[in-house]
């Protein structure tokens, strides 16, 4: 129903921010990481996901078009509501949710507070498809090194090797150096795989 809220920023704590648009002021729900991304910006435009329960209509906040997408996955799944959902994105960064579901790390998602061992399970049998299919991991997220990234992560698939093992060498490498040519990259990546 709601898209997206262009307005004045009014307020922002952690919690939530204060929008003000053709003089109404609209409280958004949003994570850590989109107070992040907001604090010190006088203007904003966020991303709106909207709540109607029987005692409230609430709406959630966030930066980017990804993380809201992400934030909808996480509330597909059976035990897992808006709030937790947003705790999640407040207690780790997208892209590090996204590695953990593909990676199936139960232990990294049970250390958000309201996520427990069958609930963190049911997130990753639950999410692991639809993630994989919007894009290889880190796509979604993180736009800067997508083609280098690609064509090293296609060379080194077709050598034989896992995407998650892959994927998280070649993130580690482009963290050291970002500069890299796909070529370079590819020959660093053999040498730690």
């Amino acid at each position: 129903m709601y898209e997206y809220i262009k307005g004045k920023l009014i307020e922002i704590t952690p919690a939530y921010a204060v929008v003000e648009n053709a003089g109404i002021g609209y409280l958004i729900n949003i994570s850590l990481h989109t107070y992040s991304k907001l604090s010190g910006s006088e203007n904003c435009m966020l991303y709106l996901h909207y709540v109607v329960r029987e005692d409230a209509q609430i709406f959630f906040g966030f930066h980017a078009r990804q993380e809201r997408e992400l934030f909808r996955q996480l509330i597909s799944v059976s035990g897992v509501g808006p709030n937790t959902a947003r705790m999640m994105l407040s207690s780790l960064n997208p892209d590090e949710i996204q590695k953990a579901i593909m990676s199936g790390d139960v232990l990294k998602l049970k250390g958000i507070k309201g996520i427990g061992q069958k609930t963190a399970e049911r997130i990753i049998v639950d999410l692991r498809d639809k993630i994989a299919k919007a894009g290889a991991l880190g796509e979604i997220l993180t736009g800067v090194h997508n083609t280098i990234r690609d064509e090293a992560l296609s060379a080194l698939l077709m050598l034989g090797f896992s995407r998650s093992i892959t994927e998280k060498t070649l993130s580690k490498l482009l963290a050291e150096k970002a500069d890299m040519s796909a070529e370079e990259l590819v020959k660093q990546a053999l040498k730690q795989l």
